[in-house]
């Protein structure tokens, strides 16, 4: 059953090129490549309307979002944050001088556990860093509760989010902060690229800054900022993926509802739980292979790799296993078996718009031939 081409868990959506030409020789034109460019400033405001928020403000990438929502917000110290994430999310903590403490997530949504977060805190808690993992919103209720109760502040980590909603509003107005990834394995991408999203006009204008080395005007540098504008490139490519979001969105829900349609009921295949309350963008189609099914995850996984299919362990190892955090008393596996197992068990399969039809069946038909 060797595909002719390999088949990736996910692929970039590349609109029509001639639509692309315009854009580009507009820029050509202008010999305006960065710093606010008009392409830029047009797809902010287009961000804001498509995911009604109040601001955002645009990143050459999600991580260094990441590391400048901390410094806007003057997080030290400690951060509660989960393990089951792509590792950027401790990361920026990490080249950020800030200690993460990781807790447990729980075993339906794989969001951060907030039973989990409240025994976490201590005299050194500054923040707390949830995950929108594979888009599930987390419990934001409960965790604006405790960041309340004990005067914390919350960023989330919303690379997954992106147009996901949670009780009737955009999930990224929950919380201090929220930030976005547009990279290329992304629903919605800049090639590369990111956003932090915010809710009052002081607060965009800070992160603004700070994103640009920190200056207030041409001869006045308020804070020690850093290099993290998008180009005006990436902005013309993401004004015209957010023309095609639409046929993005219902492609992947088309390919997701069909996933769950052949693959409910299957023994020792669990599907992810979506929320009754929150509205998905489908870029993720992860399975958990349990005990019962006649093969392991890896030797699943091998078996796809042997067909030219490429499903990924996301996420695995959990962070808390790479040797830069495993030191941490938090690490412990002890203290994150929920986390560890999911990540032991889960295999994302492929999803993204332009999935042949035939190559979905053949991935489902895989999954079923095993058994």
């Amino acid at each position: 059953m060797n595909f002719k081409k390999p088949v990736y868990v996910t692929q970039p959506y590349m609109p029509p090129l001639e639509e692309f030409v315009p854009y580009l020789e507009q820029i050509w034109d202008s010999k305006w490549l960065t710093n606010n460019g008009p392409y830029h400033r047009q797809l902010e405001k287009e961000l804001c309307e498509y995911l009604e928020v109040p601001y955002v403000s645009l990143f050459c990438n999600g991580t260094l979002a990441l590391m400048v929502a901390l410094q806007v917000l003057r997080i030290t110290d400690e951060v509660i944050t989960t393990p089951y994430s792509f590792v950027a999310t401790a990361h920026s903590l990490h080249w950020s001088n800030i200690q993460p403490v990781f807790v447990d997530i729980e075993p339906v949504t794989f969001a951060i556990d907030p039973q989990k977060i409240e025994a976490a805190i201590t005299p050194r808690t500054t923040a707390i860093v949830p995950v929108h993992v594979y888009g599930n919103p987390c419990y934001v209720d409960e965790i604006q509760r405790i960041a309340d109760t004990h005067s914390l502040k919350v960023i989330y980590d919303a690379a997954h989010a992106f147009g996901v909603q949670c009780n009737g509003k955009s999930v990224l107005n929950y919380g201090d902060l929220s930030v976005l990834s547009f990279h290329a394995t992304k629903i919605f991408t800049t090639i590369e690229g990111g956003a932090i999203v915010c809710h009052d006009e002081e607060m965009k204008r800070r992160i603004d800054s700070l994103k640009n080395f920190g200056f207030a005007d041409e001869v006045t540098v308020v804070v020690p900022g850093i290099n993290a504008k998008m180009n005006e490139f990436q902005a013309a490519f993401g004004l015209l993926q957010l023309k095609h979001i639409n046929h993005i969105l219902s492609r992947s829900a088309e390919i997701d509802c069909r996933y769950r349609e052949e693959l409910k009921g299957i023994p020792g295949i669990r599907l992810l739980h979506r929320p009754a309350e929150s509205h998905q963008n489908y870029s993720y189609f992860p399975i958990l292979v349990e005990p019962d099914y006649p093969l392991s995850r890896d030797a699943l996984y091998q078996y796809f790799r042997d067909q030219g299919i490429y499903a990924r362990r996301y996420f695995y190892p959990i962070i808390s296993d790479f040797p830069m955090y495993r030191g941490l008393p938090s690490a412990a596996a002890a203290n994150l078996p929920v986390a560890k197992s999911v990540s032991e068990r889960v295999l994302c399969l492929p999803i993204y718009p332009d999935l042949a039809k035939d190559d979905q069946s053949k991935i489902i038909e895989i999954i079923k031939s095993n058994l």
